[in-house]
């Protein structure tokens, strides 16, 4: 099942104002116009970044941070609205972190998926929660999710996601070509960030987009290095570690043909060897 054609991605870095869910909605607007104009018809934000990643302020104000999801998923708050006008005038589909409220009562740390038409719904659920912030701020989501965009299949996962490589793997297993990663990397981690993102590509031969807040105040001072790896771990491009970027490349799906022809693991990974082990005693 190889994609038609070749999709352009963006992956963005850049900084959110805590709890100013409007105004970043707004930024993540400026940010899809300016990847449209380099030619990316999907871009993808950075983990929680519409409220901000800033646990103090998604806990004293969970009203003003999160997102009602209702109707399957679907989002109609108004202060979205700069960011779906941006989506349906450009023809793209957008991909950025949130806080989402069910009617349930669930509180998740999610992405949103707005399409192209500017209609926002509630994507996916973060399934690994990160530290005792996260585990008592959110619920951990129940099941995987791929975003379709002419005819790549795209697994979505949110940062803490990424560090498990059986997740990517997942997506992998239903048919993907990529793996989207919004994600909130503080100053100090660079070499984890650097080197999980373009594992998960080699380990399944596909596609990543992996998008990083920037600035804030210690302890979440975010790094930017927001990238693109090919399907053997390459880097397509990456961002500094601060100040705001838009990191466009190409998915390519003669590129993808090649090295899942050439690297196999895919295709000759034998799914019994988690079963009983040998002991040997020395």
């Amino acid at each position: 099942m190889t994609p038609p054609d070749a999709l352009t991605v963006a992956a963005i870095q850049a900084q959110p104002v805590p709890g100013d869910l409007a105004g970043n909605a707004g930024t993540a607007a400026r940010l899809v116009h300016r990847a449209a104009d380099e030619g990316a018809g999907l871009v993808v934000l950075p983990e929680l970044f519409l409220p901000a990643y800033h646990p103090p302020t998604l806990r004293a104000d969970p009203a003003g941070t999160d997102l009602a999801a209702v109707d399957g998923g679907r989002i109609d708050d108004p202060r979205l609205d700069p960011l779906r006008e941006a989506a349906r005038d450009r023809r793209a589909v957008v991909v950025v972190g949130a806080a989402i409220r069910y009617a349930d009562t669930r509180r998740t740390c999610a992405s949103v998926v707005v399409d192209r038409s500017g209609t926002a719904r509630a994507g996916y659920d973060k399934q690994h929660l990160w530290g005792p912030d996260e585990r008592e701020l959110f619920v951990p989501g129940g099941r995987g999710a791929t975003l379709t965009v002419d005819g790549w299949r795209l697994g979505l996962g949110v940062c803490y996601d990424g560090c498990f490589p059986e997740h990517a793997r997942a997506a992998a297993g239903d048919r993907a070509h990529g793996y989207l990663c919004p994600s909130g990397y503080v100053t100090g981690s660079a070499h984890r960030r650097d080197l999980y993102y373009a594992a998960r590509a080699l380990d399944n031969t596909m596609y990543v987009a992996f998008a990083n807040s920037v600035g804030g105040d210690r302890p979440w001072r975010f790094n930017g290095g927001a990238a693109l790896y090919d399907p053997e771990g390459r880097v397509l491009g990456r961002g500094a570690d601060d100040g705001e970027a838009v990191i466009v490349g190409v998915f390519d799906p003669a590129e993808l043909v090649r090295v899942r022809s050439t690297h196999r693991m895919l295709a000759d990974r034998r799914a019994e060897l988690g079963g009983e082990r040998a002991l040997l005693i020395g």
